[in-house]
């Protein structure tokens, strides 16, 4: 305890001497585009749509390897989800060692924001002076209507350009020899026609959606505020909380929080995520609105609507409760919503929960990530988990290039990733490095008059992108990390139950495969894969717990009532075996287990039940 007391002196001693200093506080936000002269070329070597992160570093990629570029954009300003959803904290990648696994461009703006919190008028400030420093980049912000123009028919489409509505109303036809699509929702590349997925359809779930997030902007909070919420914080952390802070960034509050009581059931508070801006003011994300399509333009305003509604209860409720957020008022909201996921293209390779948590490297890596991956809160009843958390992976060429359609590449969150991947590869250093990856690739195609998808399978001229990348201060290089559980016996069925979102390992990895698994959690695990993997319509039976060990003869009852059988348990068991639906390694496990089922040896009856039954497979990567 004396330990304990002696961090938080020091804790709360450092803070103080932060935060009672005197600091220039500007104006929040200024609402600033870059100094470029106006769009006057109807034609271009590549054109970069969308300026979120992921699409800033793409144009200044592309320019740098002098390539004619123009970067479009319906904001008025730079930025997108970090100046105009005021997202302002980064989610960091490291390597086992703890180095930074994102360089290149990234790198270079991350050094200039200085930390992986930051202020939103800096990183708008780095984002102008970045673009403003690329001679060969244009810029065109606040566009009404960008659409692709394709050419072609039948089994070959191109994508040759984009049709742009000004602000004044100007329609313009712009040229492209390449485009990259680097829109938060890939909308270029769906309205070329490219095929995607939304969400978590890939896993079966139709109609889920994750939470969506309007950020909010809170002041009357003093520099002895913070000290106090610093000290309340560090409480909570000492005693195993996921909570902390630091000079510009608080996080946690998650049991205070849980006892918040929404209007409306569309709506719950998770743990605070706060930002803290040098005119200090601080922003919270923390608000999360259910049931909202992403690709739906009315859920989004009604989902608008519904957090602005909210947000005088939500801070009378933080001022009576939160520690230094006594005298906070609502200011302000985000221009724009915080949508986590919506579209997945589909790509040359579709990245999968496997290759993210196995580590897998490819001859074709352009980028790497190390954040877990975390499934967000999709209702008030499932707040979220982390499925696992790798050490490192790669992230293939061939993900940024579409099925379909040529000429065109998508950088972002809504590349060629399946939707457990995505949890962690939607994160903006790896999108900032996909978008850098993109631009060379780009040039490279064009020097050698080649076709991306040809690239994509060209060695030579793979091996000759990643050189010219890390010529560029990235660093692409092999890499191998084994993870232990991929050697356990049962790991393949861990494999197929992890892929449908219902196996959780957190940050650890804890998939606990030799213990004892519960009748309950596994008639979940059943109906679940039932309907997600199974033929639409089955009638599911009605199943109850006993209250007992858990067998391998429950288990095959179970399984053979959902088949529409009538046995009793030892039948059932039998007619498995008959079968050949039990596992031998299952059998095996049982037996030095008394009969009693792990949830190793429950995963793979499962996979087998699904597999070898009547039900369909799941699906599969190509």
């Amino acid at each position: 305890m004396k330990k304990i007391l002696f961090i938080l002196m020091l804790i709360t001693l450092g803070f103080g001497l932060f935060y009672l200093t005197d600091r220039p506080e500007p104006k929040f936000f200024i609402n600033k585009p870059p100094d470029k002269p106006p769009v006057q070329s109807t034609e271009y070597d590549l054109v970069v749509v969308g300026s979120d992160p992921e699409g800033i570093a793409a144009a200044v990629s592309g320019a740098r390897n002098g390539l004619s570029t123009l970067l479009v954009d319906t904001r008025p300003v730079l930025g997108g989800l970090m100046t105009r959803g005021w997202l302002n904290t980064i989610d960091m990648n490291y390597d086992p060692d703890g180095e930074i696994l994102n360089k290149g461009i990234f790198l270079e703006f991350f050094n200039q924001v200085a930390g992986d919190s930051f202020d939103v008028n800096t990183v708008l400030n780095v984002f102008n002076e970045m673009v403003e420093d690329e001679p060969n980049l244009d810029v065109l912000l606040d566009a009404k209507d960008i659409k692709p123009v394709v050419s072609g028919n039948g089994e070959v489409l191109e994508v040759t350009g984009i049709n742009v509505i000004d602000k004044n109303d100007s329609e313009r036809n712009i040229k492209a020899k390449r485009v990259i699509d680097a829109t938060q929702d890939a909308d270029i590349a769906a309205a070329a026609g490219v095929p995607y997925s939304n969400v978590m359809e890939d896993m079966g779930y139709e109609d889920r959606y994750v939470a969506v997030t309007l950020v909010f902007q809170l002041e009357g909070i003093s520099r002895l505020d913070w000290w106090r919420m610093g000290l309340s914080l560090a409480t909570d952390r000492a005693f195993g909380e996921h909570a902390g802070i630091n000079t510009v960034s608080a996080w946690g509050f998650g049991d205070i929080m849980a006892g918040y009581k929404p209007t409306n059931e569309q709506l719950g508070m998770r743990g605070l995520n706060i930002g803290r801006q040098k005119d200090g003011t601080v922003l919270i994300n923390a608000l999360h609105i259910y049931d909202i399509n992403p690709l739906d333009g009315q859920q989004l305003k009604k989902a608008r609507q519904l957090a602005e509604e909210e947000l005088p209860q939500i801070v009378k409720f933080l001022r009576k409760n939160i520690p230094g957020l006594g005298h906070a008022e609502l200011i302000r909201v985000a221009p724009e919503l915080y949508v986590r996921e919506s579209r997945h293209i589909y790509g040359e390779y579709r990245l999968t929960v496997d290759d993210v948590l196995e580590n897998k490297d490819f001859y074709d890596a352009v980028a790497f990530g190390s954040y877990p991956i975390d499934i967000q809160a999709v209702s008030k009843d499932f707040k979220g988990a982390v499925v696992g958390t790798p050490k490192q992976y790669a992230i293939p060429l061939r993900s940024l290039v579409p099925k379909e359609v040529d000429r065109i590449m998508v950088v972002g969150r809504s590349a060629s990733f399946d939707s457990l991947a995505h949890g962690s590869a939607r994160v903006i250093p790896v999108g900032m490095a996909t978008g850098e990856a993109a631009g060379v690739a780009a040039a490279l195609s064009l020097e050698e008059n080649i076709g991306l998808r040809e690239l994509c399978y060209d060695k030579g001229l793979v091996k000759e992108l990643r050189t010219r990348l890390n010529q560029q201060g990235m660093e692409i290089k092999p890499f191998s990390y084994q993870e232990p559980v991929t050697e356990h016996w049962a790991y393949q069925g861990l494999k197929f139950v992890r892929q449908y979102g219902l196996v959780f390992g957190g940050y650890e990895n804890e998939y606990n495969l030799d213990e004892e698994i519960s009748e309950q959690k596994f008639i979940n695990l059943l109906s679940w894969l039932t309907t997600l993997a199974g033929p639409k319509g089955i009638e599911k039976p009605t199943l109850y717990t006993e209250g007992n060990a858990f067998t391998i003869e429950d288990a095959s009852y179970m399984i053979t009532r959902y088949m529409g059988k009538e046995f009793t348990k030892q039948q059932a068991y039998q007619y498995l075996l008959d079968q050949g639906l039990l596992d031998q390694r299952v059998l095996e496990n049982v037996k030095e287990n008394d009969g009693r089922v792990t949830r190793g040896a429950a995963y793979v009856i499962l996979r087998d039940y699904v597999q070898k039954g009547s039900i369909n497979r799941a699906p599969t990567n190509t």
